[in-house]
């Protein structure tokens, strides 16, 4: 579907999940791949499949140098930087009245100040020659939720962010967009699978009545961040089964 062949790119979070789904995507399209994350067996794995096709750098997205290594990894190894996929979240959830500050700051680092040190070292990376920046946000970004308050504020952050990022980057030729999926089968929502009654919950306010596959929002990031997406720079593509129609269940029942 997609040609990538000469094309670089970076994947934080690429080791697992959403990210992993847009690494094997890429590759199978002929790009090369610098995968940052912090599951060393799972990029030991990525590195066994793929070959001479990726490199893994243990890479925080919360600490600035890590993401300036994993860029200039990227161009070390592969010759440059034509596009960038941040994928890395986390979320800690808890009523706002009850939720310890510190896993509010360590939601909102990861999820928002993680996704700023990308594109910071990503776009200077591409400015000589232009590129594309994909951002992974929530649906969450437009329906909060019970016990989201941290993960929905940081999300719609991300949002705002891609914006920015757009218009101040388009000098550049370099496009930035942003995906805001709905519920997904990864390691992050793992709990909503393990709770049944929760699980029905979900499906009866999901028209599509699933959970996504994590390549169902890969094929849509990598479409956005090839050529074929040429004229669409700043926009929010929301990938959720039609779920952001009808909003989320009340969590209070079921957490």
């Amino acid at each position: 579907m997609f040609n990538f062949v000469d094309k670089v790119a970076v994947v934080t979070g690429g080791a697992s999940g959403i990210g992993y789904a847009i690494t094997e995507q890429l590759i199978k399209s002929g790009a090369k791949v610098a995968v940052g994350d912090l599951n060393n067996d799972k990029m030991k794995a990525l590195t066994e499949k793929f070959g001479k096709d990726v490199i893994t750098v243990n890479a925080d997205v919360t600490v600035e140098k890590d993401m300036k290594q994993l860029v200039d990894t990227a161009v070390k190894e592969f010759g440059r930087l034509d596009m960038g996929f941040n994928v890395a979240g986390l979320s800690k959830p808890g009523l706002i009245m009850e939720q310890d500050y510190k896993d509010w700051k360590k939601t909102v680092e990861i999820v928002l100040d993680g996704i700023f040190l990308a594109m910071k070292y990503q776009a200077a990376a591409m400015k000589d020659h232009g590129g594309s920046i994909l951002n992974i946000s929530s649906l969450n970004a437009h329906v909060p939720m019970f016990y989201g308050a941290a993960y929905a504020s940081a999300k719609a952050g991300v949002e705002m962010l891609t914006k920015n990022a757009a218009l101040e980057f388009a000098e550049y030729k370099i496009r930035v967009n942003v995906i805001l999926p709905g519920l997904v089968e990864t390691p992050l929502t793992a709990q909503f699978f393990e709770n049944e009654a929760l699980h029905e919950a979900f499906m009866e306010r999901i028209p599509e009545q699933r959970a996504a596959q994590p390549v169902e929002i890969a094929e849509p990031a990598l479409y956005l961040a090839s050529d074929k997406a040429s004229y669409i720079n700043g926009t929010s593509l929301v990938v959720d089964g039609g779920w952001e129609i009808t909003g989320y269940p009340n969590l209070n029942q079921y957490m």
